[in-house]
């Protein structure tokens, strides 16, 4: 079966195909980095994550690349009004801005290391790129495409006739004072910022437009793909709110400069609520990763509720999701343990082969389903039921092997599952001994009481016809 996305540009499924055979080219937009990363930016960077690990699932070689943005996105979003976010942020804690950025940018990259994200090609930062960006800026001027008024370089829309297809905006429409800011010095509301002039912003850089300059949020990105994949994109992923302006503009910028598609296929993940609203400070529900640990929770848990349910659908979350994501790992975690004791035989059917046709299903089901646009709700169920199976002691030794090989493999994917044997500390198998002693005198009261510690310390024993098994937690 072919991969199927929906491209957000042709609002259609599409069979995905690289441009070039066997190689993937795929950028996606990371983050601002003028504060902490919350649970709802996570969303974005785990699907990209899942879409990489698909497409490598597949055979496929992927060149990814994600930036980060530690200069020129204004609070507002806008091209010009609002305030720079970093240098917003750096006025608050009284410390240089760039010093901003390298802190939170290095919190990120801490937690997507924690969160599991395999680490892309390159991890591009806006400031080491100006040179790109005006490379771009010039070209533009040159082809008759962008202007400079006092300083300030614009896009002109009416030059690209396919400004608004992947919004779906008309330029006509595109108002004045609504989806757009009023500034004199444009020839059109809509046209957008290439680069900026303001004598109080503290990161700028000297340039043919003058000394104080800095550039938009849009041209960032553009420069970046283009110096590390090339002037033509396979994918292009991001948020929603990312459509428009930011992917829109993207576009224009980018194929009026090199006159190729950017990219072919778009794919943007829904945002994340929390409590079924949107997240707030206020509320106090903005929640980080480490409000996630302070819970008891591990990341991988978290990894496991951001990527439960489809891309494209609505996802909300709560304390009692994450708990219930946490249950949801520790019976993938038994499915991987009963089926190391069924390779080597414990509990395991009587006929090797028994259960094979089980293994099948459910490895066709999880593909199929990734395959059509990324349907992890139906891929996350064909394990449940393979662990149905092996609930059953329906699997023998072959079978049972041939599930671990797809089970490591459907894990290479969803990256949650603890595959490996847990190893226990020396008191711990002590109390295990002492637990099989006291169950075979009959001490049935020093039995519970050891079960007790040992659930304290993490460690879930079962007792079965074979005898006693256990595992970790977590």
């Amino acid at each position: 079966m072919s991969f199927r996305v929906f491209n957000s540009l042709t609002r259609r499924k599409e069979i995905f195909t690289p441009r070039e055979p066997g190689r993937v080219r795929m950028y996606n937009c990371g983050p601002t980095v003028y504060n902490r990363q919350h649970i709802g930016n996570f969303r974005s960077f785990l699907f990209a994550d899942l879409l990489r690990r698909w497409l490598e699932y597949l055979g496929l070689e992927v060149s990814q690349v994600m930036n980060i943005t530690d200069v020129g996105h204004l609070t507002d979003d806008a091209d010009m009004d609002g305030e720079d976010k970093i240098e917003a942020q750096a006025r608050r804690e009284k410390i240089d801005p760039q010093k901003i950025a390298d802190g939170y940018a290095e919190l990120f990259l801490a937690d997507v290391r924690e969160l599991g994200v395999l680490a892309p090609m390159a991890y591009p930062r806006a400031t080491d790129h100006i040179p790109e960006m005006l490379e771009i800026i010039n070209g533009l001027i040159e082809k008759g495409h962008a202007y400079e008024k006092a300083g300030n370089v614009y896009f002109d829309v009416t030059t690209f006739p396919r400004y608004g297809r992947l919004s779906g905006n008309k330029v006509e429409d595109l108002e004045a004072g609504k989806r757009v800011e009023v500034r004199e010095d444009k020839r059109h509301p809509a046209d957008f910022a290439l680069w900026k002039a303001d004598p109080k912003h503290l990161m700028k850089w000297d340039s043919r437009f003058g000394p104080d300059g800095f550039p938009g949020w849009h041209i960032e990105c553009s420069a970046m793909a283009r110096k590390l994949l090339g002037d033509e994109l396979d994918i292009h992923t991001g948020g929603e709110d990312n459509v428009f302006p930011h992917h829109e503009c993207e576009i224009a910028q980018s194929e009026c400069f090199t006159g190729v598609t950017f990219a072919r296929f778009w794919m943007h993940a829904k945002f994340l609520t929390v409590d079924g609203g949107k997240m707030s400070k206020s509320l106090g529900n903005v929640y980080t990763l480490d409000d996630v640990k302070e819970r008891g929770y591990q990341p991988r848990a978290l990894r496991y509720a951001l990527m439960r349910g489809h891309y494209r659908q609505p996802l909300n979350f709560t304390w009692e999701i994450l708990e219930e994501s946490r249950a949801a790992l520790e019976k993938l975690d038994d499915l991987a343990h009963r089926l190391r004791l069924s390779c080597a035989g414990t509990g395991a059917a009587a006929d090797a082969d028994e259960g094979s046709a089980a293994v099948d299903s459910a490895q066709k089901s999880f593909e199929d389903g990734l395959n059509d646009d990324l349907n992890m709700p139906q891929a996350l169920a064909s394990l449940f039921e393979l662990r149905s199976t092996a609930l059953e002691g329906s699997l023998g030794t072959a079978a049972a092997q041939r599930a671990m090989a797809f089970l490591k493999k459907a894990n290479s994917v969803v990256g949650v599952i603890k595959l490996e044997e847990d190893t226990l500390d020396a008191r711990v198998h002590e109390l295990i001994a002492a637990r099989v002693h006291a169950r075979e005198t009959q001490d049935w009261a020093a039995s519970d009481r050891i079960r007790d510690e040992l659930n304290e310390l993490d460690v879930v024993v079962q007792d079965t016809p074979d005898g006693t098994i256990w595992r970790k937690k977590g």
